[in-house]
């Protein structure tokens, strides 16, 4: 018994190192995340996790999950690192460990057409119903500063985006990058009110005490920065995005 005690650290840590680089993906957000037409995980997000795999030489594994269950995955073990459009916050931060940022984005608001609302203290107005995507910041920032309103905690972007398109709720709160997307989708039944309700960062998510892989996923990313693949990835997935942003005057998301 005791020599099988002594040999279960042994088994868990030679578990831990594993052949193949594991990532774990909401594949839900184009252009970011997706699975493509060929039913392989594709996008910003999948290009640079095959960089990261590439530069520690192994090759890349894609868990696909819902979003909620990305960091208990990380924490237990399931997967190596998140790639999902994660923002690096405090809260996340005491219990998972963040690379340096590759994105620069904010919160803004998703509208339905006829909802009186065009700016944030709009949404502070009592008797507000907003759309929140249930473990995203967009939650966390509603829970904290509007409560005063009624929200609809819903697990995907395709519900949240429905509430608002159908006018059962008055706006939703969600990235930058997804708010164009969806508007341009329903242009008729919502509107994108693009400007920050609060700049934040996205990163690569690691486990606690992953020192040596963070400084590894650092390194690639200034890489990628450095030899303009990001810009090159803007040009492959975000150039209508890109050139929207420009023309309303706010900072591209890789800039």
């Amino acid at each position: 018994m005791f020599l099988r005690l002594c040999l279960l650290p042994l088994l868990l840590v030679a578990c831990t190192k594993r052949d193949v680089l594991v990532v774990g993906v909401d594949a839900t957000y184009p252009p970011f995340e997706f699975v493509d037409q060929g039913g392989q995980i594709s996008g910003v997000s999948a290009a640079i996790a095959a960089e990261i795999g590439r530069d520690l030489g192994k090759p890349v594994e894609f868990r696909n999950m819902n979003f909620d269950g990305l960091i208990p995955a990380l924490q237990s073990g399931q997967i190596d690192l998140i790639i999902s459009s994660l923002t690096a916050n405090e809260q996340r931060r005491q219990s998972i460990d963040f690379s340096d940022p590759y994105v620069k984005t904010g919160l803004s608001i998703l509208a339905a057409k006829d909802a009186p609302i065009s700016s944030v203290e709009d949404l502070r107005t009592p008797g507000r119903k907003l759309a929140v995507r249930i473990a995203t910041t967009g939650e966390q920032w509603c829970r904290k500063e509007l409560p005063q309103a009624s929200l609809v905690a819903l697990d995907t972007d395709a519900a949240c985006v429905m509430e608002v398109v159908n006018a059962k709720v008055d706006a939703w709160v969600y990235d930058q990058v997804s708010v164009m997307n969806y508007h341009a989708k329903h242009p008729d039944r919502t509107r994108a009110l693009l400007a920050p309700l609060r700049e934040e960062v996205w990163a690569v998510g690691l486990k606690k005490g992953r020192d040596d892989l963070k400084a590894k996923v650092n390194a690639t990313l200034a890489r990628m920065k450095a030899s303009g693949a990001f810009a090159k990835l803007a040009d492959q997935y975000l150039a209508k995005e890109r050139d929207l942003m420009k023309a309303q005057g706010l900072p591209f998301v890789f800039e």
